[in-house]
């Protein structure tokens, strides 16, 4: 595919990066809050629920456990008190009975104590549960010692087995089972054995030996039959919770790119045919068909015609009428010139010509390149490998590089103004378009864009999109959301209005890049260090970014930058509502 370089996230066409008219000054809280005004609210209420993160699958158990261990609590409080008083009416053996309420007695306390503490989710651990569990395991086998071994009392431990086994922590419940299973069993097994005297109101006596241990294998089945199917009802429960995470993150992603799909028709419309310029001669190009067109100007193809016969094309970059009448749009069209041709890099779109305010038509001629921007990439591949990440990671990287070196900040750094071109050799490079916003030096910004932050709200940095300094931390920060939206094929941050998005670059963080592509959870740490809300967070250069990926890809992510990272997701989790 051939494409122009200027028509790709040109600031002067239908793509161009938005403004917001707020102050410098202004915080990112205030900075929501501002912009709020100027949105629905539904959109950043909206927004705000979608950066709160849901919970996981595991953690949506987690809290169905703490709300059956409130119930459980309640419902073996009463039942301890009920059976407790109900004690006192009937006969049995006074030993036995004794014994009994000695063991209702904990349930009691432990049951009323746990309800009690679990008032706050906090406080639930799986040992505090468990001391719960233990007591009632007492009581149950002082109350099968109490109505007899082969009594129907027996059934009262399958009842709370099977709500401990459905407990996150295998190990927890797997000893509750035999806490469970042998402890009746050594019950039964003593009365057998006629090492403990039966004392239960339905005694065994009238059983044969034989029938006895019947009864005690088909308790103990039993037992074994609650355990497993109280497992397998979590695992098929998680199962269906996390297929419903997919489907919903699914979705999500969709609705995501289907609003890239609408800016991308709404932009493709206006591109193609005749220009009022086709046929003009301009500089050293004559002007072909229209490449791309927006409010304030338009692109060409030119092409130059060489004494020797030689033809070379261009893009050629024209302003409307009635932008020439705006000096600071003539300004900037200029400075984007002068930047763009400071820049001796080859991951740097190269500029071949350019006319000036004395020039009949102001005008910039950029080489023009064979290939495809990232954004069009993206929307027939959808995603990249990491390998061919890290190779566009180093190549903007590099180019970064170059722009730091001559002192400018790209500050719109997105997928349209990424570029993969054929090189010469047969190879191809990536390379950064459209300095067309930047920052030069210590020049006041501001004044280039009458004191409106600007940018693609989607890859603005938090800093930049609460109008703060930028600096090179900023287009890194583009650069981590590149990576995230090449890796995962969805965009990190996007929503119906600018107000929506920009919360949740200021305050949110995306679903986690592995729940939607192949790749080590290393990698997800490095994003998220990519990606950090504060500058100082960040990667020191694109060409680390590029080391980390790809020591991230093999497992094999520096301790210091794992920690690192899992403190900032402490911070700023990811999305689990997708």
């Amino acid at each position: 595919m051939i494409s122009a370089v200027t028509e790709l996230g040109d600031p002067l066409l239908d793509d161009a990066p938005t403004k917001a008219e707020t102050p410098a000054s202004l915080a990112p809280d205030m900075v929501s809050a501002r912009l709020a005004v100027d949105a629905s609210g539904p959109s950043l209420a909206a927004s705000t629920s979608s950066t709160i993160a849901v919970t996981t699958a595991q953690e949506t158990m987690r809290l169905q456990e703490i709300g059956r261990t409130r119930a459980f609590a309640r419902l073996a409080f009463v039942l301890a008190l009920v059976v407790g008083v109900a004690l006192a009416f009937v006969g049995g053996d006074r030993t036995a009975k004794l014994v009994m309420w000695a063991t209702i007695v904990p349930v009691v306390a432990t049951t009323a104590w746990l309800y009690w503490i679990l008032r706050d989710e906090g406080a639930y651990t799986v040992a505090r549960a468990l001391v719960c569990g233990y007591a009632c395991i007492v009581a149950a086998l002082g109350g099968i010692h109490f109505f007899g071994a082969f009594s129907p009392a027996c059934v009262v431990l399958p009842f709370g087995l099977y709500f401990f086994s459905s407990g996150q922590n295998f190990r927890a419940t797997l000893f509750v089972y035999l806490a469970c299973a042998g402890g009746y069993f050594a019950l039964v097994f003593l009365v057998m054995a006629k090492l403990v005297p039966e004392r239960g109101m339905v005694t065994g006596a009238h059983l044969s030996l034989l029938e006895q241990t019947i009864v005690l294998l088909l308790v103990e089945m039993t037992l074994l039959l609650t355990f497993v199917s109280s497992r397998a009802s979590r695992t098929a429960t998680l199962v269906a919770i996390e297929r419903h995470d997919r489907v919903v993150r699914g979705l999500a992603q969709r609705e995501a790119l289907l609003r890239e799909a609408r800016q991308d028709l709404e932009r493709a419309l206006q591109v193609g045919g005749l220009g009022r310029f086709t046929d003009t001669t301009i500089g050293s190009f004559q002007l072909g068909k229209v490449i791309g067109r927006g409010a304030m100007g338009e692109v060409y193809e030119g092409t130059k015609r060489s004494a020797a016969g030689v033809t070379s094309l261009a893009a050629v970059k024209l302003l409307h009428g009635h932008a020439l009448a705006d000096p600071d749009l003539l300004k900037r069209f200029l400075r984007e010139a002068k930047i763009a041709a400071s820049l001796d890099t080859p991951h740097v779109v190269k500029v071949i010509e350019i006319g000036g305010l004395d020039a009949p038509l102001p005008y910039i001629a950029m080489e023009r390149l064979q290939g495809e921007d990232l954004h069009d990439h993206l929307r027939r591949h959808r995603q990249l490998s990491v390998k061919k990440v890290i190779t566009l990671v180093r190549h903007v990287g590099r180019g970064l590089e170059a722009a730091r070196a001559a002192g400018i900040v790209h500050r719109d750094l997105k997928p349209r103004n990424v570029f993969l071109a054929d090189a010469p050799d047969g190879g191809q490079l990536w390379k950064i378009l459209d300095f067309g916003i930047s920052k030069l030096g210590d020049a006041d910004a501001t004044q280039q864009t009458k004191d409106m932050i600007v940018g693609t709200p989607g890859y603005m940095a938090p800093e930049q999109a609460a109008g703060r300094t930028v600096t090179y931390a900023t287009d890194l920060f583009a650069l981590g959301v590149i990576c995230y939206r090449a890796l995962t094929g969805r965009p990190a941050f996007a929503g119906d209005h600018m107000a929506e998005t920009l919360f949740q670059v200021t305050h949110g963080m995306p679903p986690r890049p592995s729940d939607t592509a192949r790749v080590h959870e290393h990698v997800d740490l490095v994003i998220a260090l990519a990606m950090a809300k504060r500058a100082e967070d960040r990667f020191e250069s694109g060409a680390a970014l590029a080391a980390a990926l790809e020591s991230a890809s093999r497992g094999e992510l520096e301790p210091a930058l794992r920690a690192r990272a899992e403190a900032l997701l402490a911070k700023h989790p990811w999305n689990t509502s997708g």
